[in-house]
């Protein structure tokens, strides 16, 4: 234990690397390593009602000057109209919001300046030429603009990683996620556990420096030893969240299983709320696996449809059986679906024993945790409900054609 820590205790000893400090060259900070000053679409691309193009680095108020002329630069931070005009031949290009941040007090902690203009192509790409034309500017790279926000220490590694999440975000789970971590919510736990490292290295060089003097407080070497323990416990704890981020991030692989004729393709389109699947009662329709990209109440899943597990069929569907079959060893969540009607049938008695049996308690392949049965096709029972005989695990009980049991209420848990 102790040699891993003292790695890391070393590290913390030395404290976060310092920001780069931003030298200031006329009214603004020069680009890391070049002096440049990139500019770029920061809007998405296509037709829409306003474009923001952004240039970052020491030629932003020429840019910006060069573009409103015979205008000064407007207040910090205040928009202003401004009429936009090609430097070059005077002629009009639109006319716009413009905002000026000098440096260090913007994104980039380099002087900025924004253009808010109409998002037709035509307006966008003129004004994008017509900058490519001040000296000293040229386009940004991909990732540029936070890169350097990044350099000159106005987000952290850990806050540029919340943003790119936060722009990428397509569900509420993961836009809640993203914006903890771009409000530093990582960096300060990070920041917390260096402190106790630092504070644990003080003690123990103290103790060593000074340990035949009367002048350390007694206990002192196994306080730091109680606290580098402690701050063990806390990380094992952080490392065991079962990588509960990444699954958010990128979203959970939810794979649907079950014998031929269950209602797996019923389900898919049920929860991906359209047409995905391929519906009929000809057993052996899927035959290979089909995925969607669902939110689930605000969490990303990746619907995968596979092959209905069956055997003594052709070489085509074995093939589909076997995708099926490996994308269960892989998914993060089985939705095992039998038909409630027919759970005495040769296929479902076979999937019962084969792939729900298995993954219940002390399943050496951890499916017990991951595996949600699901009886479908509720409107073909009777009053009694399922075959009380059947020795089932719990279980949802649901119907993908009139939609009972399929909105959260209680089930048979």
């Amino acid at each position: 234990m102790w040699r891993g820590l003292w790695t890391l205790v070393a590290r913390a000893a030395r404290g976060p690397r310092s920001p780069r400090p931003c030298t200031r060259q006329g009214s603004g900070a020069p680009a890391p390593g070049s002096g440049a000053t990139v500019f770029a679409l920061s809007s998405g691309q296509g037709r829409c009602g306003i474009a923001v193009i952004r240039t970052s680095g020491p030629a932003s108020g020429q840019a910006l000057r060069s573009l409103t002329a015979p205008r000064d630069l407007p207040p910090a931070r205040k928009a202003c109209l401004r009429l936009l005009s090609d430097p070059r031949s005077g002629e009009p290009l639109d006319r716009a919001l413009v905002l000026w941040f000098p440096g260090p007090q913007s994104f980039t902690g380099e002087d900025c300046a924004e253009f808010h203009v109409h998002g037709g192509p035509a307006v966008v790409s003129g004004v994008l030429q017509a900058l490519g034309s001040v000296p000293g500017l040229r386009p940004a790279e991909a990732g540029e603009f936070t890169r350097r926000a990044f350099a000159l220490g106005k987000l952290s590694l850990t806050e540029v990683e919340g943003l790119a999440d936060l722009i990428h975000a397509e569900t509420e789970a993961q836009r809640r996620q993203a914006l903890r971590q771009l409000d530093g919510e990582l960096s300060h736990l990070c920041r917390g556990w260096a402190e106790t490292l630092t504070k644990a290295l003080a003690h123990v060089e103290a103790y060593i420096d000074f340990g035949e003097d009367d002048n350390l407080e007694e206990g002192i070497l196994d306080r730091a030893d109680s606290e580098v323990r402690e701050l063990e416990v806390a990380l094992g704890a952080h490392l065991r969240d079962a990588r509960r981020g990444q699954r958010l991030r990128s979203g959970a692989h939810v794979v649907v299983a079950g014998p031929p004729n269950a209602g797996k393709s019923s389900l898919v389109n049920l929860l991906s709320r359209k047409p995905v699947s391929i519906v009929s009662p000809e057993p052996g329709t899927t035959r290979d696996v089909l995925e969607t990209p669902v939110d689930l109440a605000g969490f990303p899943a990746l619907l995968s449809d596979t092959a209905g597990v069956r055997e003594g069929v052709g070489p085509v569907e074995q093939e589909g059986v076997r995708r099926a079959q490996k994308r269960l060893e892989q998914a993060d969540l089985i939705l095992a679906v039998l038909d409630a009607s027919d759970l005495a049938s040769p296929s479902s008695c076979n999937f019962l024993d084969t792939v729900v049996m298995p993954a219940g308690a002390g399943s050496p392949n951890g499916r017990s945790q991951r595996l949600l049965l699901v009886l479908n096709k509720s409107d073909l029972l009777p009053a009694g409900g399922p075959d009380p005989s059947a020795d089932l695990p719990p279980y949802l009980l649901l119907s993908c054609l009139t939609g009972v049991g399929t909105h959260p209420q209680a089930h048979h848990f």
